[in-house]
């Protein structure tokens, strides 16, 4: 049977017209009994966006016929952009009028127009192939006899009709969720009905809800999973330890933050004779529980991840995995599986063993407790734990070793503060504070790093099929876009020859402590492409690592668990059998693609729910002033983050009218005409809150020298 390229070869050697499907299999001379299976690779193609299928069900090469498939990305003034299937085209721009009903997150194909000044692309939708919205969360409004439902996306700009006996007794404002039982077109909006009523629509405590609902995440547990987790015990039986190390005697420690409940991780450390360390990653053995096509499994798969809001947690396991057996509670025994490594006094790995094993935890240890131990040497504190105050010690001498070496080899370390929503008991915010980060912090994401480096760089050197995390190197164009940007702050960015991770390190390092560190950081992460799970090891760009991979969450990631089965298939034979071997090189890229795909959508759903929080707590503080700096610019205004908040807004350049602005894009900054007073990216500003808009979820500043300048007018 062909394999995709030499298909797509064959279509352009004998291809002079996108055929139909008896054409195709007739120009490619496909064997009967192998048509099945070329149709299901060709709608696999067809999906990938390596092949395109017209309306009249052609099949043609998208290059040929000037269309390009992709997602379509939703603007709330109702056009879009085209992000394609393949790389190496750019966005399409859609108006809203060459929209044809297909709505924000589908799967369209689009015809190239035009091209404009500075290669921007613009098209139209010909063809929607696949729907990603079944159901609209969002505000009911009634009428006579009928009702609309104004999603709670404004990316999805389409109010869903519902009609008088599809209502479901919700009232005006409610906050709902509709099916859609009849998709948009060109002139006719999206029909529905209304399946479920969340609340009040001004009721915190639905937020979270609605979040949930809007990214169709699943909170609760099929029937078949509940009942698979019963059977599994609740503590580790004596027959499970066979072929186990026995580890239970080595002082171990889980770190973690207060409010955790799972614990997938626990470390040990001692010191060697020639001054060097050996420290053991202990990880959840969550693959001796959850066998491979199990419901346990398969619903795993499906879930990708863990979703985490500021008020509430949807596990990828059910609880008596995640919070019981699986987690590494103290004082009691937990099978894991243990990266035992070496390093010498100067934190270079010398050696490492991978291996099954059975630990008992000594403490729950948190991240406040080891700060208030190794910084603030709380008597108390260190008085309750001087057991391990030299354990403690050791993890942070190596700790200190092995950040200086990534740090040196060109890793990047972005210092961005991130917020803490803190919740009344109704689920208001009350306030927002920046997330502490601190010694504990360093230690715990040091030694993961570590483990996950020498178990990707242990598989990769047996060349066994395996699942990597890869970050690939940034785009060209928006390195230039980003050496021209810092060129205004004195620092030269050589970008001819392509970029290493220690020149941007070098970079980030020099602007440390600076006005401008806090901006070049934002501007420079922006730059860089998203990380993500490939069963290709491509190494990881920010990290400066050859090797990398996800080992240490198992819990709350399943790559990990996949990463945990190969490691134990493995095993001290270090090679899979060829059947095997097999078996994962054709599983590994379906499972890099979903968990990927699972990953972005709970990272979109975690802020847009904090997002949520920012504009409910700012609600009550209209006509209040803060300090802030720019952290966007567009072409009708530019974004501000308070500084002490971490909440982000907007400034409208129609409301500054000391001068005419002109928006200068390559400058991230408006420039006025007459006095040269520039707004730029970065700068410190101080502004006033004009309008919350709880539905639109948006905040309105204004700056406050303008306010006053209108004040004094009056």
């Amino acid at each position: 049977m062909f394999a995709q390229e030499e298909i797509l070869q064959k279509i352009r050697e004998k291809s002079d017209h996108p055929m139909l499907m008896p054409e195709l299999i007739r120009a490619l001379s496909i064997p009967k009994e192998e048509r099945v299976v070329f149709k299901k690779l060709l709608r696999k193609m067809t999906r990938e966006g390596e092949i395109v299928r017209t309306k009249g069900n052609r099949y043609g090469l998208p290059e040929k016929m000037s269309l390009v498939s992709g997602q379509l990305k939703g603007h709330p003034d109702g056009y879009g952009f085209v992000i394609p299937d393949k790389p190496g085209t750019g966005d399409i721009y859609i108006g809203s009028k060459n929209m044809e009903g297909a709505m924000h997150g589908d799967k369209v194909v689009a015809r190239i127009e035009a091209r404009k000044e500075g290669g921007n692309l613009e098209g139209r939708i010909i063809r929607v192939l696949e729907r990603t919205h079944t159901r609209i969360v969002g505000r009911f409004e009634s009428g006579r006899g009928f009702g609309f439902v104004v999603p709670s996306d404004k990316r999805i700009n389409q109010d869903l009709y519902i009609l008088h006996g599809e209502m479901k007794r919700a009232r005006e404002g409610d906050m709902v969720v509709a099916e859609i039982t009849s998709y948009p077109t060109k002139n006719r909006n999206p029909q529905g009905k209304i399946i479920r009523i969340l609340g009040r629509s001004t009721d915190a405590r639905i937020e979270t809800e609605a979040v949930i609902e809007e990214y169709n995440l699943q909170r609760e547990f099929p029937p078949d999973v509940l009942e698979e987790s019963e059977h599994i015990p609740e503590e580790v039986m004596p027959e499970m330890l066979a072929g186990r190390a026995d580890l239970r005697d080595l002082q171990t420690v889980t770190i973690d933050g207060e409010r955790a409940r799972d614990f997938d991780d626990a470390v040990s450390i001692e010191q060697m004779p020639d001054r060097g360390f050996r420290l053991f990653v202990h990880i959840a053995d969550v693959s001796h529980y959850v066998a491979e096509g199990s419901a346990l499994d398969l619903d795993a798969f499906g879930r990708g991840t863990s979703v985490y809001f500021p008020d509430a947690v949807i596990p990828m396991f059910p609880e008596r995995l995640s919070n019981g057996i699986c987690s590494l509670n103290p004082k009691v025994d937990r099978l894991t599986m243990t990266a035992e490594m070496y390093f010498d006094s100067e934190g270079n790995r010398t050696s490492y063993k991978i291996y099954d094993s059975v630990i008992q935890s000594n403490e729950r240890m948190t991240y406040t407790a080891v700060r208030q131990i190794l910084v603030d040497r709380d008597q108390e504190i260190t008085k309750r734990y001087k057991p391990m105050i030299r354990m403690f010690e050791l993890m942070e001498a190596l700790s200190r070793r092995l950040y200086a070496k990534r740090i040196r080899r060109g890793s990047l370390d972005f210092d961005l503060p991130e917020p803490e929503i803190v919740l009344d008991m109704q689920g208001e915010p009350v306030n927002i504070i920046k997330e502490e980060r601190n010694i504990a912090h360093r230690i715990i994401e040091e030694f993961m790093l570590a483990a996950n480096e020498t178990v990707a760089e242990h598989i990769c050197r047996l060349e066994i099929p395996f699942l990597y995390r890869i970050h690939e190197e940034p785009n060209p164009e928006k390195m230039i876009a980003f050496s021209e940007f810092i060129h205004n702050f004195g620092i030269r960015l050589p970008v001819s020859g392509g970029i290493r991770p220690l020149t941007l390190s070098e970079i980030l390092d020099r602007v440390k402590d600076t006005p401008e560190e806090r901006l070049i950081n934002h501007v420079l992460l922006r730059s860089m492409k998203r990380a993500r799970y490939s069963e290709e090891n491509l190494g990881h760009f920010g990290l400066a690592a050859e090797f990398y991979t996800h080992f240490t969450s198992p819990i709350r990631r399943y790559p990990d668990l996949i990463v945990h089965r190969i490691l134990r298939e493995v095993g001290r034979k270090k090679a899979l059998a060829r059947k095997r071997a097999e078996r994962w090189k054709e599983i590994l890229p379906n499972i890099a693609l979903q968990t990927s795909e699972r990953e972005r959508l709970a990272m979109e759903a975690e802020r847009e729910s904090v997002n949520r929080q920012k504009v409910r707590f700012m609600a009550d503080k209209e006509g209040e002033e803060h300090d802030g700096f720019i952290t966007g610019v567009t072409a009708y205004g530019f974004f501000v983050e308070l500084e002490a908040l971490f909440v982000e807004g907007l400034v409208r350049v129609s409301t500054i009218s000391d001068d005419y602005y002109v928006y200068h894009e390559k400058q991230h900054a408006f420039i006025g005409e007459h006095s040269q007073r520039i707004f730029r990216l970065g700068d410190k500003v101080r502004v006033r809150v004009k309008r919350v808009d709880i539905e639109s979820r948006t905040i309105d500043f204004t700056l406050v020298e303008e306010s006053n300048r209108k004040k004094r007018k009056n």
